[in-house]
C-alpha cells in the first residue's frame, strides 16, 4: 500500500471509491502504488474539458500517493503536430500538476504493438480483411443480423504473410486492415470484429516514414496502459461501450500487467463549443484570431482571458465526477474565477470611456498623494500611490445633465467620493458643438480629504477616477460568450451560425492609473466598479493591453 501519510482521504466520487477497493487486502491492487495516465492526442490545443479530465487523472493519483504519467497519443498522425506537443505540456505545468520523468508516446511501443498483433494472428485471433470501408459498413449487420466478413476464415499464414507485406508498404491506403476475430453476432458493435491496423502513408512527426500501417486507438491504448504498468486507466464516458474491446486485448495478448479501465462523464459547457474538430475551423476560417483567442475554451485562450489554475482547479473539484452527462453552466466557471480574483487580484482604477473632470476650487499647480491599500484581502500586499491634481478623468456614464431616479453619482448640485480622494459637488458640464460633454465641473470639500465625512454628512455615490497629469493611455478589450446559443452544436445546428457579433468589443483611448504602467504579461488586477482584468501578451511598455477576464456581477451567484 501508498505511504499512510501520502494517502488523502478519498473525496466522494464513484472512482475513488473504486481506487479504496482496489487497494484494500483481498483487492484488485493490494500492496500495489496506483497508476494513473492522462493520453491526450497531440492534434490540437487542451481546452476546459481536458483540465476536468486532467484533475480526475493526475488527482486520483496524487490522493492515493500514486503516480501519473503524461502520454501522447499519436497513433493518427493525420494532424499531429510537435506544436501541439509542446502546447499540451505547456498547460498541464501551467495547471499545477507535474510528471516527473514519466512522459511517453504511443509511438515508442509501434514496434511491441505490431508483435502483439502478430501474436493474436498466430493464436487464430485475428485477420486480414480486403473489405473496404464501404463494404464493411455494407456488411455491419444489425441487432437481427451479424455482421459478414468473407475473410474471416483467412488460414493464419496467410493473415502473416499479408500482414508483413501490409507493414513493408507492397499495399496502397485502404486496401487491407487487420480485424480481430472476436464475434460477429456481438450487441456491442464494437466487438463486431472490429479493425485494429490500417495502412495509411501519413507521415508521422516522430517516426517518420518508418510506418505505413497504423495502429487503431481501440487495439493501442490497453497496449500502452498495459506496458507502462497502468493501474486504472480512467477515460470519459463515450469509451464505456469500448471497454469490452479494452478487455479482451488485455486478455488475449501476453502484455505485462492488467490495467483497469473506468469511465466518467466528460464536461460540457453551454454557450461553447469544444469539439476539436470545431475549434479548429474557428481557428482555420478566422472566427477568432488563434488558439489562444481569451474567447475560447483553449486553456491556453482562458489562461490569456485571465483565468488562474486555481480557479479552474476549483471548477473541476466542484462540479464533482460522475456517470451521467450533463451541462454545467459557462456562469459557474466565471463564478470560480471570481472568488479566485477577488482574493488574489490588486486593486487599482482604470477609466474606460473617458471624459475630464476639473474641480474649479482646487489649486492649478496643486498635485498630492494618497496611500492606498492593494488588496484588502491580502494586507501584505503593501500599498500603492495615486495621485491627484486638479484636472482628473471619469467614466462618462458617471455624468448626467439631469437626475433620474435611483441615480447617485455626477450630476449638478449633487455630491460624489472621489474614490480615496475627496467628497466633490458637481457644479455643471461644458459641451462641444455637437452637444457631447467634453468637461464636468465640481468643486471639491478640502475637509473630506481620503473620502471622510467629518460632519457625518451622507453621500450615496462614488465613483473612480484617475489624475489626468499622469494617467497612461491604454486598451481595453471586452470579452463575451462567443456564441449566442446555449447549445450551438446540437442536433442538427451548424454551430457558425451562432457567433456572437459582440464578443468582443475594443475600447482605445482608455485610461488607467499610472501604477499599472509597469505590469506585468498576465497579471490580474480588479479595476475597480468595472471587473477583473488581465494584462494581454500583445501588450508592449509603450501600448498596454487590457483583458476583461469577468464581470464584477456574480449571475450565477445571484440565482
Amino acid at each position: 500500500m501508498p505511504e499512510e501519510n501520502k494517502t488523502q482521504p478519498a473525496a466522494g466520487n464513484f472512482i475513488n471509491d473504486i481506487i479504496t477497493e482496489d487497494l484494500k487486502p483481498g483487492g484488485r491492487y493490494e500492496g500495489k502504488t496506483v497508476h494513473t495516465r492522462f493520453p491526450p492526442e497531440p492534434n490540437g490545443y487542451l481546452h476546459i474539458g481536458h483540465a476536468k479530465a486532467i484533475c480526475v487523472d493526475f488527482g486520483a493519483a496524487q490522493r492515493f500517493g500514486g503516480i501519473c504519467n503524461l502520454r501522447m497519443d499519436d497513433t493518427n498522425p493525420t494532424k499531429e503536430d510537435v506544436e501541439y506537443v509542446d502546447a499540451i505540456k505547456e498547460d498541464i505545468s501551467w495547471l499545477g500538476f507535474t510528471w516527473d520523468d514519466r512522459f511517453y508516446y504511443a509511438s515508442e511501443y509501434f514496434g511491441q504493438m505490431y508483435d502483439y498483433a502478430v501474436e493474436l494472428i498466430k493464436k487464430g485471433l485475428a485477420y486480414v480483411c480486403e473489405l473496404t470501408p464501404e463494404q464493411m459498413r455494407e456488411n455491419r449487420g444489425d441487432l437481427k443480423n451479424p455482421a459478414v466478413s468473407p475473410y474471416r476464415d483467412r488460414p493464419v499464414e496467410e493473415s502473416l504473410g499479408l500482414f508483413e507485406r501490409m507493414k513493408n508498404g507492397e499495399f496502397e491506403d485502404g486496401k487491407m486492415t487487420l480485424r480481430a476475430k472476436i464475434d460477429l453476432a456481438s450487441g456491442n458493435f464494437n466487438m463486431r470484429d472490429p479493425v485494429i491496423y490500417r495502412i495509411n502513408r501519413m507521415h508521422h512527426h516522430r517516426t517518420g516514414d518508418e510506418w505505413c500501417i497504423y495502429p487503431m486507438y481501440d487495439f493501442a491504448h490497453p497496449i500502452e496502459d498495459a506496458i507502462e504498468g497502468i493501474t486504472h486507466s480512467l477515460c470519459t464516458l463515450e469509451f464505456e461501450a469500448h471497454r469490452p474491446l479494452y478487455d479482451w486485448v488485455i486478455e488475449n495478448t501476453s502484455v505485462p500487467s492488467v490495467p483497469r479501465q473506468i469511465e466518467f462523464a466528460r464536461l460540457g459547457i453551454n454557450n461553447t463549443v469544444m469539439s476539436k474538430r470545431k475549434l479548429r475551423t474557428l481557428v482555420e476560417e478566422k472566427y477568432v484570431n488563434g488558439w489562444d483567442d481569451p474567447r475560447m475554451p483553449t486553456l491556453c485562450g482562458l489562461r490569456r482571458r485571465g483565468y488562474t489554475p486555481g480557479s479552474i482547479r476549483s471548477f473541476c473539484e466542484r462540479i464533482g465526477v460522475s456517470k451521467t452527462n450533463s451541462v454545467v453552466e459557462y456562469s459557474f466557471l466565471e463564478h470560480c474565477l471570481r472568488e479566485d480574483l477577488n482574493m488574489n487580484a490588486d486593486r487599482a482604477m482604470t477609466v474606460t470611456d473617458p471624459v475630464k473632470l476639473v474641480i474649479t476650487n482646487y489649486p492649478e499647480d496643486k498635485t498630492e498623494t494618497f496611500e492606498v491599500e492593494n488588496n484588502p484581502n491580502r494586507p501584505e500586499r503593501g500599498s500603492r500611490t495615486i495621485s491627484f491634481s486638479r484636472e482628473c478623468y471619469i467614466e462618462r456614464s458617471d455624468f448626467l445633465e439631469e437626475k433620474i431616479k435611483g441615480y447617485n453619482r455626477f450630476y449638478p448640485g449633487n455630491e460624489v467620493r472621489l474614490k480615496s480622494a475627496y467628497i466633490v459637488k458637481c457644479t455643471g458640464c461644458k459641451k462641444d458643438d455637437n452637444g457631447n460633454v467634453v468637461e464636468v465641473y465640481a468643486e471639491y470639500d478640502p475637509l473630506t480629504r481620503g473620502g471622510d465625512t467629518p460632519d457625518g454628512r451622507k453621500v450615496r455615490g462614488t465613483v473612480h477616477w484617475v489624475n489626468a497629469a499622469d494617467c497612461i493611455d491604454c486598451e481595453v478589450r471586452l470579452y463575451e460568450n462567443l456564441f449566442t446559443d446555449p447549445e450551438p452544436d446540437t442536433g442538427d445546428k451548424n454551430f457558425l451560425d451562432y457567433i456572437n457579433p459582440d464578443s468582443l468589443v475594443i475600447k482605445t483611448g482608455c485610461k488607467a492609473e499610472s501604477s499599472l504602467k509597469s505590469a506585468e504579461k498576465l497579471t490580474s488586477f480588479q479595476f475597480m466598479r468595472l471587473g477583473y482584468f488581465v494584462v494581454d501578451s500583445d501588450s508592449t511598455p509603450d501600448r498596454l493591453v487590457f483583458n476583461r477576464s469577468v464581470s464584477l456581477k456574480d449571475g450565477f451567484k445571484k440565482r
